[in-house]
């Protein structure tokens, strides 16, 4: 079976699109995961999102020019549809950081290979334990859903015309503002540890607070989270199972 000129260049097009949106989200494209299974995990999912045989079937040939711009078109909707999925991953990867910098933990970081960054075993514990339950909660099969949904409304060849800054700007504050809330129970016990040990150090001056809080804001921070858990575990449940919808949501529709 011959396969056409055109044939070959939309399933390109279509990898290129589908690969950009992967290397965005850790658990599919993080440093720690190998380039050939990113590729193969690229080019199965780009076959059964568009069937074989509509790939055989395309007819339309393009020049070398239309090619690139083709291609370059389709890492901008790539990027801005997976720079949607990664924001949630984001929002976690700040949530933790702030609870870090409550707790002294960030004192320890080091370098995460997981998200790319420095952190500390405390940022580290909180973002593997989100991924885990990204994957629990099914909410992958979602991402793979937006993913399938960018080329039902906007398909090969589409315009940029809908792409506005407007849409990014609103989504990334809606993220960031989701990371404050779910570190504050956290920062909230900690918060109340600092002013205990303040007042602690009004009632009795010869109490070394310093070295005597490092290790109690630690313990708090810790069955803090532990205990606030239970109630995070909805929240980001929430905010995961939306993916799909934000995908689309950055691109316009």
């Amino acid at each position: 079976m011959l396969i056409s000129i055109a044939a070959v260049q939309y399933f390109i097009l279509i990898f290129t699109r589908v690969i950009v949106i992967l290397v965005q989200i850790p658990i599919f494209g993080g440093a720690m995961i190998n380039n050939t299974v990113k590729v193969g995990l690229g080019i199965a999912i780009s076959i059964m999102i568009i069937p074989l045989e509509q790939i055989l079937n395309y007819q339309v040939e393009l020049p070398a020019v239309g090619l690139a711009y083709a291609i370059f078109q389709e890492i901008v909707i790539g990027f801005m549809a997976g720079f949607a999925a990664s924001l949630l991953f984001n929002m976690i990867q700040t949530a933790a950081t702030l609870m870090d910098l409550s707790s002294g933990f960030s004192a320890g970081s080091v370098f995460n290979p997981t998200i790319g960054a420095p952190g500390s075993a405390f940022d580290q514990f909180f973002v593997l334990f989100a991924m885990m339950y990204f994957l629990v909660i099914n909410a992958h099969h979602q991402f793979l859903l937006g993913l399938r949904y960018t080329f039902v409304v906007l398909p090969i060849g589409s315009s940029l015309n809908l792409l506005t800054p407007d849409n990014l700007l609103t989504m990334s504050g809606k993220i960031i503002s989701s990371g404050v809330q779910i570190a504050l129970p956290v920062m909230g016990a900690l918060l109340l540890t600092d002013l205990t040990m303040g007042l602690l150090a009004r009632v009795s001056p010869q109490i070394n607070v310093f070295f005597l809080g490092l290790p109690v804001k630690v313990w708090v921070a810790v069955v803090g989270l532990f205990s606030a858990i239970i109630i995070l575990g909805p929240v980001i449940r929430d905010i995961f199972a939306n993916v799909d919808l934000d995908m689309i949501q950055i691109l316009g529709l």
